[in-house]
């Protein structure tokens, strides 16, 4: 059996994919990775990755090419999306690179269980445990994304809790940013299937504004396929959080400690990539757990990394007295 990890990628986040593949170097073990393109802007990460024997590029359009219209006649069936999304300048599906990662699940795609990370995630620990429980489970998540189901679905929708329990929704949505599961899932009957299903009325709980999580999350949940989350099994003193929203986290020895316990990987949400092309620049800004992502985006390359001195930018200042008392008075 072939497992492995994959990524998605283009080269407008070279920066956080350099750092995400040394960590998985340094921390996850000898798992194989593949990143799938996110569109044709991959020539930097092709060269960068020319140099990592365990690492590949899938950039062949035949292999997204079902998913892309899959996706496509997804959200034919939603109510308002394509014309809200038309409305905002964007022809067909928003972000519809994003929807390649559903290629992990492809009879053609390289590994038979496969852990699916953001690029703009670290890895810092082992993730035999994550494989160990694909053979219990359909599908394997760790995060707290239940507290916020806002983010994966339409939740005034009465729909909503005509298709999921109130438990169901407490305990299987997820954060599309990691999740681990098998390939051959959604073949071409069952992506059929679930258009169907959408049709009838159910596509009104997708959530536009995040389209890949949403419709991953509806896709896993009506097919019922088994989720396992490791931040709801494990107990209460042993699990951990992974987003750099959270303050509490310590930083040391390369690793972060949530509550004395190392996280298995740091994702971060909300920091886009234009602030770590600059910070990667040298330009002195105060990102969350930024000392970790620095360590391994410079792990091969130490006296590349940029020395700050002073007190760091905040990423979102507050407006200056001018402004605030422009905005008052409507200026």
């Amino acid at each position: 059996m072939t497992d492995g990890i994959y990524t998605l990628a283009n080269d407008a986040v070279l920066d956080q994919l350099i750092a995400f593949l040394n960590s998985v170097e340094a921390n996850a073990g000898d798992y194989p990775v593949a990143v799938f393109a996110y569109d044709d802007n991959t020539a930097q990460v092709a060269a960068e990755i020319a140099h990592r024997p365990n690492v590949t590029l899938l950039d062949d359009p035949a292999l997204f090419e079902a998913w892309e219209t899959f996706s496509l006649a997804v959200w034919q069936t939603h109510p308002t999306a394509l014309a809200q999304w038309r409305q905002q300048g964007i022809k067909g599906v928003r972000r519809l690179g994003a929807n390649h990662r559903y290629a992990a699940f492809d009879e053609a795609a390289p590994f038979e269980r496969f852990i699916y990370f953001d690029a703009d995630v670290v890895v810092l620990n082992s993730v035999d445990f994550i494989f160990q429980q694909l053979d219990h489970s359909d599908t394997v998540i760790y995060d707290f994304q239940f507290k916020d189901p806002t983010h994966i679905y339409t939740v005034e929708s009465p729909k909503l809790t005509e298709l999921f329990s109130p438990e169901r929704l407490e305990y299987e949505i997820f954060c599309s940013g990691f999740f681990a599961s098998h390939r051959g899932f959604f073949a071409a009957e069952e992506r059929a299937w679930i258009v169907e299903q959408l049709a009838t009325g159910d596509a009104e709980v997708l959530y536009p504004r995040a389209p890949n999580q949403s419709l991953l999350n509806y896709m896993m949940m009506r097919s019922r396929k088994s989720i396992y989350n490791f931040a709801r099994e494990l107990p209460t003193e042993q699990s951990t959080g992974c987003a750099v929203t959270s303050t509490h986290f310590e930083e040391r020895d390369r690793l972060v400690f949530d509550h004395g316990n190392c996280l298995t990987f740091l994702h971060y949400i909300g920091v886009g990539a234009s602030t770590f092309a600059r910070l990667c620049a040298g330009e002195n800004l105060d990102c969350p757990y930024r000392d970790t992502f620095l360590t391994y985006r410079f792990l091969h390359h130490p006296d590349q990394r940029p020395q700050f001195r002073g007190k760091p930018k905040p990423l979102n200042p507050s407006p200056s007295l001018f402004k605030r008392v422009a905005q008052k008075l409507g200026l």
